[in-house]
This record gives structure tokens, C-alpha cells and sequence, in this order.
């Protein structure tokens, strides 16, 4: 006697892994967070790029870019003709909505706040208060960054610095399809801005975090986009091949004396 079995036995309607489109293991909540992060730290990206790094399907990825979609988490910035005739590729960014989902950790520092400071102490205090909020990245950049690093190196240690701070920091080669071995200029890309309604009202706070880079990098930075002027995120051009102007040593005794 032959006995048959059904092709899928599945209890109460759950899809198996393969079926699904996702890792096993993985809850599709948690396969969401993964998706808006992915968003969030290479936006604008492709669902082609997000399904890639994070190993799911094209029909898992649509069905959750969809979702956060819908959900005004996500959006489309632009739609470009560089998959071919008739194939529009999609962009997505994160939008406000997600940017605060995310946790906008503003804690003491308040819109309120800052008006009773720059109303007693003018531009100026702003912009001491400004400095003295990324006084954090400074450190932990100067405890680990050496005078015998590279500019390249530098680079990711900041990287990474802002990165554990919650900024969502990446690096990214400047010019699409560059060499590294002919690569003049670097980009680093902040997804998220903690402060970025607050740096809106007061700008002080972008430039003061574009110096403080230009300083520990030891070179000439440009700002091309923030997320509290519009941007999608944060970038910041960096120049490659150049001599530093100063000693991270001298700059740690400046630190010191400032103190």
C-alpha cells in the first residue's frame, strides 16, 4: 500500500521561510526593523540593493517597502531611467515620520531651551552650546585616532564613531563607479540626525559639526546636503590625497586647555 503525503503541511496559516521570502528564523517585525535600517543607512537605495544585503527575495522586499509605505515611513525620492528603457528604478529614503519613529533623542535639549539661551547670551552662546554638544564624538574620536593614521583611516574611525552614536553613519566612495585606486574624495553619509528639528531652527549646529570634522580630519571639508535643510541625509564631501594641517596630539592638548 502507498500511502500519500501532502506536498506542505503548515499549521495555523504560517508560511515556511522559503515561502515567505525571508531568513528563517527571522519574525517579520524584525525583518521590517532590518529593511527600514537598510533604508536608513543607504538611502536612496534600490529594493534590489536591500534585497542583496539582506539575503531576502524580491517579493519579500517589495512586500516591506510596501508596508512602511504605507505607513509613511518610506518614500520614493526619485524615479531614474538608469535600469533601462521602460524600467524606472526606485529610490526610497526614510521620511520625517521614520526619522522620528527612529527616536529623536532631544533630552534636555529643547526648542524652548535654546531660545532662553540665545536670548541671554546671544549668536554666540548658540553656538558654544552648539560645540559643546558634539564634544562626545570629539572624544571618543581623539581616544582612538593616532597621528600615524591615514586620512582614509580617520575617515572610519569617525565613521564609526558617529555610527555607535546614533547618526547612522557610512562611508561612500564620491563618483559613481570610481576606483578605489583612483579615488581623490570621500563622503560621509549620517542617516539620521537626532537634533535635526532643532539644527532646522538653529543652523549653528550643522556648521558647528562641520568644523568639528574639518578639525579632527585635519583637512578642508565641504557640507553638500543635511537632513534639517530638506536632505535626505547628511553628507559631507571630504577630499582625499591632501597633508594634514595639524597634529591630532596638538589638537587633544587644545582640548585640554580649552577645559
Amino acid at each position: 500500500m502507498v500511502t500519500y503525503f501532502p506536498r506542505h503541511q503548515e499549521t495555523s496559516g504560517t508560511k515556511s521561510a522559503t515561502q515567505s521570502g525571508e531568513p528563517a528564523g527571522s519574525s517579520r517585525e524584525n525583518t521590517r526593523e532590518k529593511v527600514l535600517h537598510a533604508v536608513l543607512t543607504r538611502g536612496p537605495v534600490s529594493a534590489a540593493a536591500i534585497g542583496s544585503e539582506l539575503h531576502l527575495t524580491a517579493a519579500a522586499v517589495r512586500r516591506h517597502l510596501d508596508a512602511l509605505e504605507s505607513e509613511g515611513l518610506i518614500e520614493v525620492k526619485s524615479v531614474s531611467g538608469d535600469a533601462g528603457a521602460g524600467r524606472p528604478s526606485k529610490r526610497y529614503v526614510v521620511t520625517h515620520k521614520g526619522q522620528q519613529q527612529l527616536g529623536d533623542d532631544y533630552l534636555a535639549v529643547t526648542s524652548a531651551a535654546m531660545e532662553m539661551i540665545a536670548e541671554l547670551g546671544g549668536p554666540e552662546a548658540v553656538r558654544r552650546f552648539a560645540r559643546d554638544h558634539f564634544a562626545e564624538v570629539e572624544t571618543l574620536f581623539l581616544d582612538r585616532a593616532t597621528d600615524e593614521m591615514t586620512l582614509s583611516e580617520r575617515i572610519k574611525v569617525l565613521t564609526a564613531v558617529l555610527d555607535e552614536l546614533g547618526y547612522a553613519a557610512t562611508t561612500r566612495r564620491a563618483g559613481r563607479g570610481a576606483r578605489v585606486t583612483t579615488l581623490r574624495a570621500a563622503q560621509i553619509c549620517q542617516g539620521h540626525c537626532p537634533i535635526k528639528d532643532l539644527a532646522a531652527q538653529y543652523p549653528e549646529f550643522c556648521e558647528e559639526e562641520t568644523e568639528l570634522f574639518a578639525r579632527l580630519l585635519q583637512v578642508d571639508v565641504r557640507r553638500l546636503a543635511t537632513l534639517p535643510t530638506g536632505g535626505h541625509v547628511c553628507t559631507t564631501h571630504v577630499p582625499l590625497g591632501r597633508k594634514a594641517y595639524a597634529s591630532l596630539t596638538a589638537q587633544a592638548e587644545q582640548n585640554a586647555a580649552r577645559a
